[in-house]
């Protein structure tokens, strides 16, 4: 990577810090601390699994120069020996672009076009061939793994005061967009011209892994990757409004442990100890053994056993989620062997096509593009939670009233503890709210 770092500035651990950077592709992590780690390799993660999601896509065809400073600056941060971009090798044009603009110790990875090739632990064994043991993380079998946007971030050595996200879905004309941090739900919708459905309900970050939202009103944060708009009687809003009382009575009296979501489940796969057909038995019996539910624990949430497995379409991933939860609550771990993990010879043969993935979920009537909008949005008011990353919520610095400008600290951790910085994303007079500051104009 000489060839690149040595024609740069550096950019400092303290300067990512500072800048409030964190992993924006739903998880939050606070990029500094991983990048006072030493690896052997950086990893971009240019997978994009989720359906109709197009955000990274559209940033590495418009900012192409940036990931690549941001991907070269993060590995000579950790020492890395090689750079890798994970691409799906459908992306043809994306490709030609990038490898036309690659230094020295940089190199392209072409990934399968399934779900979740996006996955850090499908990620890192399909670059590297390595595998991520049980409860791990990448940094145990030598790499450092980022987003692009986060790479994009860190090259651009400013606060994160914007966001990239899809608006896709039920909307007159999908786009990805670039918005203030804390611009509501509705007014990203407005920007995709509108919901074409009354009363719309919107999964935040996917179909697969984010959540319901009805609230127009909630705003982006740090980490939200996508709006998906959906009508209230889609399957799919269905499913995710279910309690967990209708989840449990129903998997207790439908499952007949054919074992598919086991079979399909890509830890599974790659040879760690789970095994979410077991899970589904604790539904049934009282006193099932913790063996039947101990390796929940390494369960990635990806919903392919919900989603695509399970014919009965129970809900597997939520049974194994509540006993992981439960186990975690309770102190319970299970301490894996620390011998190699090999992935089954079947793998590849497993894989869940995103063509599929998309038709059972019943998306394939929704417009699959999202073009990057050429303006970024900045509205009047902003409503900015201080919790938008992993660890503690970030304490105010400024009081009610206050004027501040864009880019202004606003909020940090608490001394001590993991966490990020919060930037004013507009400029403005400070009103704070339950658990987030506002700013109007």
């Amino acid at each position: 990577m000489e060839s690149l770092v040595t024609a740069m500035p550096g950019i400092t651990v303290e300067q990512v810090q500072s800048c409030g950077v964190v992993g924006a592709g739903g998880g939050g992590f606070p990029t500094h601390v991983k990048l006072r780690a030493k690896a052997e390799f950086i990893l971009l993660n240019a997978a994009e699994c989720e359906p109709l999601l197009h955000k990274d896509k559209e940033m590495l065809r418009a900012y192409p120069d940036e990931v690549i400073m941001g991907l070269a600056e993060a590995g000579r941060l950790v020492g890395a020996q090689e750079a890798v971009i994970g691409i799906k090798h459908k992306y043809h044009d994306v490709i030609d672009l990038l490898r036309s603009k690659l230094p020295g110790g940089m190199r392209i990875a072409e990934l399968h076009d399934s779900y979740p090739t996006g996955d850090e632990f499908v990620l890192v064994h399909d670059v590297t061939g390595r595998v991520i043991p049980p409860g791990k993380i990448p940094l145990a079998v030598g790499c450092v793994v980022i987003n692009v946007e986060t790479a994009c971030n860190i090259a651009r050595a400013r606060p994160v005061t914007r966001k990239f996200l899809t608006v896709a879905g039920a909307v007159a004309n999908p786009v990805t967009i670039e918005a203030a941090v804390g611009t509501t739900f509705r007014e990203a919708l407005g920007l995709a011209g509108g919901a074409t459905v009354p009363d719309p309900a919107v999964l935040v970050g996917g179909v697969m892994m984010g959540r319901l939202s009805t609230d127009l009103e909630e705003p982006i944060t740090k980490t939200t990757g996508g709006l998906i708009v959906l009508p209230r009687d889609h399957t799919l809003v269905r499913r995710y409004s279910r309690s967990w009382q209708q989840v449990s009575r129903i998997g207790a009296s439908a499952c007949d442990q054919c074992s598919f979501c086991t079979e399909m489940c890509p830890r599974y796969l790659l040879g760690h100890p789970i095994e979410p057909h077991k899970a589904m038995r604790s539904l049934v019996y009282s006193q099932t053994g913790e063996s039947s539910v101990i390796g929940t624990q390494f369960c990635c949430e990806c919903n392919l056993c919900t989603m695509i497995s399970c014919p009965e379409d129970l809900d597997p991933k939520n049974v194994c989620a509540q006993n992981k939860r439960r186990l975690a609550s309770e102190g319970k771990r299970w301490e894996v062997a620390a011998d190699e993990r090999r992935p089954a010879l079947h793998m590849d043969n497993r894989r869940t096509p995103l063509k599929r993935l998309i038709t059972k979920l019943g998306l394939s009537d929704f417009n699959n593009t999202g073009p990057l909008l050429p303006d970024s949005y900045k509205p009047q008011r902003v409503r900015l939670p201080l919790k938008q990353h992993a660890g503690a919520p970030a304490v105010p610095v400024v009081e009610s009233g206050a004027q501040v400008k864009e880019g202004d600290v606003i909020a940090r951790p608490p001394e001590g503890q993991l966490g990020a910085v919060l930037h004013a994303s507009i400029t403005g007079r400070v009103s704070s709210a339950k658990d987030a500051l506002v700013i109007e104009t």
